[in-house]
């Protein structure tokens, strides 16, 4: 990977669904070698995929909690992990360093289902205790942090 793929990159977070054309703009190439090279960056596995952002409030989302999730001594991480991921309410899952193992985001639609969700959660084979933070606001999520990719936005080579 070098810095044109780099470029390529920062361009996409900022707009997943711009043209090879634009992508070629910002980076100073044609259409059809943006093309190429995204293509090589999706089999190699760089680029693992794309999604539309939405608002969570919008869709009835509109309570957000980080949930700490400290196991048990005879759990696996893999097999709360594995469970985790069944839960629809769990929107992402980091294994983390700490006195936790687990720090999943859970997004519902009320606090009565958030308090739901905790016990489905707290009934998983191998989770000891968790530890809630209901989020009161967003001030951003899910920016394109473009460190380390280069200065993909600003076009030219």
């Amino acid at each position: 990977m070098d810095q044109l793929d780099r470029k390529i990159i920062a361009a996409l977070r900022v707009n997943g669904r711009a043209s090879y054309a634009e992508l070629g703009r910002v980076v100073g190439l044609s259409a059809s070698s943006v093309h190429e090279r995204v293509g090589k960056l999706e089999t190699n596995g760089v680029i693992t995929g794309y999604h539309a952002v939405v608002n969570a409030s919008a869709v009835g989302l509109g309570v957000t909690a980080l949930v700490g999730i400290q196991p048990t001594d005879t759990a696996t991480d893999e097999d709360v992990a594995e469970a985790l991921g069944e839960l629809d309410e769990v929107e992402s899952c980091y294994a983390v360093a700490g006195d936790e193992a687990f720090v999943v985001k859970v997004r519902v639609a009320t606090v009565d289902d958030l308090e739901r969700s905790l016990g489905r959660l707290r009934r998983i084979p191998g989770v000891a205790r968790t530890h809630t933070t209901v989020v009161l606001s967003t001030r951003f999520e899910g920016r394109a942090n473009n460190a380390g990719l280069g200065d993909g936005l600003q076009g030219g080579a």
